[in-house]
């Protein structure tokens, strides 16, 4: 049954009463001493991981206190890899392809493994490949990735308490950490994926930032093989700037003296900010054109930007295999079937999926800048074209705890209007919270005490989007709805009102978080 919601003045559905969604936060010790060693899982990973979130009362006093990631951040993790018996030079064994920027570097990761894998499978060079990504879609191991595919779960858990016994029994004394400490989350991960790598024999790695690259947890890397930058834009406003040039500079941060320096065309004050830094630290930095050895190469999707960020792949990993394989090179005129096969090949969930169903057709992407929801929005019209049967347009969206994201949906709304040639938006716009299922809630691996429980019980930043969603399409059915699973439900339940074999079109994007979500209801997976 639909509510009519009070006092929004417009038409706006919530559907099923909202359960309590809040989480308790509890901090957990797992060491030697309390639980042997062997008896740890990989739950028990995820719950002491967990433990590591800065709660949302933490996040908003710093960000009210102007609190941002400095030089401090990459001192604390280089004490943090002391600790765990490492150095930055035993980083340079891994042999690190470093990827920043604001869109486009997963992909980018993403293309680089894959063409590295293509090689490795014909001659034998690399030996194991890593790839380190950010977020997780479904599974946190999913972001620590040997040879293309997560870690397991019992390696995942092994790897795990080691550094975290580690860290506990440590008396190695660092001014920067105290002892028995340990870094927070995402941190915490970008440690241990250097302790996995490095114990199982991986010769080359690929890491994605997390956010910036200056400050970074990935940036105690001193000599990478190559680092690269991808498009550039505005993403993370409190702790990168408002500008683009100021984002530049942080991006810029993983350039590196006696490294090669890649990235791709950029806007003027952005390429500017880069040539700047990459002569203050000595990088001879390459900015490439669209590589034209791409012509009759099936890059998916068909659009400039992917190409570019192929553009940047290509490089990277030919760089890299300079290093590693005396007896390759480069293809001057055209590309080899490894790189060809690498590129066309690529799996990178979450990013222009499509996956159909009786009921409807789900096209799922992870955009959630300003820049790429338009992307999303122009793929996914075109996608609807190309069926002669489609029935309404759905929208599924939500993005958690970033109050400019509503600025986002102006562009959005607009360019699936305008993409589309009868000039047709969303009939039914769904907005969720990040709360995976109905009964359950949260899977162990989506759990996030970053953002307010409040907000996310009262769906706060959701009814602002449909305020302003209901002003840009006044035609549209705008609803509410608590969690990723209903929101599913409903836009499924949408296909009994269309006629004949029309199948509900629904985009699903915003979050690579509600992405990663929707992925787990739609395929019953435990990682992708």
């Amino acid at each position: 049954m639909h509510h009519v919601l009070r006092p929004i003045a417009f038409r706006l559905a919530l559907v099923s009463p909202l359960r309590s969604l809040t989480i308790t936060h509890h901090h957990l010790f797992f060491t030697k001493r309390t639980m042997a060693s062997s008896a740890r899982t990989y739950n028990d990973a995820i719950d002491a991981l967990n433990s590591l979130q800065t709660p949302f009362a933490v996040i908003e006093a710093r960000r009210k206190a102007g609190i941002r990631p400095d030089a401090h951040s990459v001192k604390e993790m280089r004490a943090y890899l002391a600790r765990i018996g490492y150095s930055s030079q035993d980083l340079d064994r891994l042999n690190i392809v470093h990827v920043a920027g604001t869109k486009g570097k997963g992909s980018i990761c993403a293309f680089v493994d894959s063409i590295l894998t293509r090689h490795q499978r014909t001659h034998g060079i690399p030996k194991r490949i890593g790839l380190f990504t950010s977020p997780h879609l479904i599974a946190v191991r999913e972001r620590i990735r040997i040879d293309s595919k997560p870690i397991s779960e019992e390696l995942f858990a092994r790897y795990f308490f080691e550094v975290w016994d580690r860290l506990e029994t440590s008396k190695l004394a660092k001014d920067e950490v105290e002892l028995g400490s340990k870094p927070i989350y995402a941190r915490y991960l970008t440690l241990m994926s250097y302790h996995v790598y490095l114990s199982e024999g991986v010769d080359v790695a690929i890491y994605e930032t997390g956010i910036g690259g200056e400050y970074d947890a990935t940036n105690v890397v001193d000599r990478p093989v190559a680092s690269g930058i991808s498009t550039l834009g505005i993403d993370h406003v409190f702790v990168l700037g408002d500008t683009v040039d100021k984002i530049a500079w942080h991006k810029a941060g993983i350039m590196k003296t006696g490294s090669p320096a890649i990235t791709i065309e950029q806007v003027p004050s952005a390429a500017q900010v880069l040539k700047d830094r990459a002569v203050e630290k000595g990088v001879d930095l390459k900015i490439l054109d669209v590589d034209s050895r791409l012509n009759g190469v099936k890059i998916r999707p068909d659009a400039v930007f992917q190409k570019k960020n192929a553009t940047l792949a290509i490089a990277l990993a030919e760089t890299a295999l300079k290093k590693l394989d005396p007896s390759f090179k480069p293809g001057t005129d055209s590309l080899s079937s490894e790189f060809v096969q690498g590129l066309e090949q690529v799996v990178w969930r979450g990013r222009c999926e499509v996956k159909e169903e009786d009921q409807a057709v789900w096209h799922l992407d992870g955009a959630h800048t300003v820049d790429s929801l338009k992307v999303a929005g122009r793929w996914f019209v075109e996608e609807c074209v190309k069926k002669a049967k489609g029935g309404p347009k759905v929208l599924i969206f939500n993005q958690q705890g970033r109050s400019e994201a509503v600025d986002f949906l102006d562009g959005l709304c607009n360019t699936v209007k305008n993409a589309d040639p009868e000039g047709t938006g969303f009939s039914h716009v769904i907005f969720c919270t990040n709360v995976t299922y109905a009964t359950t809630g949260y899977k162990k691996d989506f759990v996030n005490h970053q953002y307010d429980p409040k907000d996310i019980e009262n769906m706060t930043q959701q009814r602002v989007f449909a305020e302003r969603w209901s002003t840009l399409d006044p035609s549209a059915n705008v609803m509410l709805i608590p969690t990723i699973e209903e929101a599913i439900n409903k836009a499924r339940g949408l296909a009994h009102t269309t006629e004949g074999e029309q199948k509900v079109q629904a985009l699903i994007t915003g979050s690579l978080h509600l992405v990663g979500g929707a992925l787990g209801i739609l395929e019953k997976a435990d990682a992708l």
